[in-house]
């Protein structure tokens, strides 16, 4: 049985040698996005940062997971498809939580745009890693290319999550808040900061 699950797998190694390597540069490079929001934002902003930022990572790792699934020696294809439905399984409770966590949070209103990537896209992406997992026995060679189709997703979603993240700090992150005048008039003076 080992020679199937090797037959299947083999064609694609270099595909997830590649994929696989991008989420785990990427993922180190969201860590210095979010070294860079906690040196401009105000400390406060752990329920966006749990909506919006730590989703990127984990969808960055998703990847990774993925590349190390389907690269691993392999002595079944029942077992692939057991590790491919965990995976996306897990992906869509996850997605669940931070739709939750992004509803929940005050600090940033997301628009149609941040509930696209930040939700649809990921619980597709997840979803589709899940159906791959039930089909995998049944027709492995299909199965595969939903894998890669939702793997390459959720790495695009990383990147433009993680370059959203940037331009909203590079534009609104130098901002000092203001608080409002008193009743009696005058200027507002600038709010306190950390």
């Amino acid at each position: 049985m080992h020679h199937d699950v090797a037959t299947y797998l083999s064609a694609w190694e270099n595909f997830y040698i590649i994929v696989g390597s991008s989420a785990g540069a990427l993922t180190g490079l969201q860590f210095v996005v979010i070294a860079l929001v906690a040196e401009v934002r105000p400390r406060n902003q752990s329920g966006e940062i749990s909506a919006f930022g730590t989703p990127t990572v984990v969808h960055f790792c998703a990847v990774l997971l993925l590349g190390a699934i389907l690269s691993a020696p392999w002595g079944a294809l029942s077992n692939v498809a057991f590790a491919l439905g965990a995976c996306g399984l897990a992906g869509l409770i996850y997605c669940g939580i931070v739709v939750k966590r992004a509803r929940l949070q005050k600090g940033y209103e997301p628009m149609t745009e941040d509930w696209i990537f930040h939700a649809v896209l990921p619980i597709l992406s997840y979803a589709g890693v899940l159906i791959a997992a039930i089909a995998f026995l049944r027709g492995p060679a299909s199965a595969l290319f939903v894998v890669a189709a939702a793997a390459l997703i959720l790495l695009f979603i990383g990147i433009h999550n993680s370059w959203d993240t940037v331009t909203y700090i590079a534009v609104r992150g130098w901002e000092v808040p203001t608080v409002p005048a008193p009743s009696g008039g005058g200027s507002p003076d600038p709010a306190p900061r950390d």
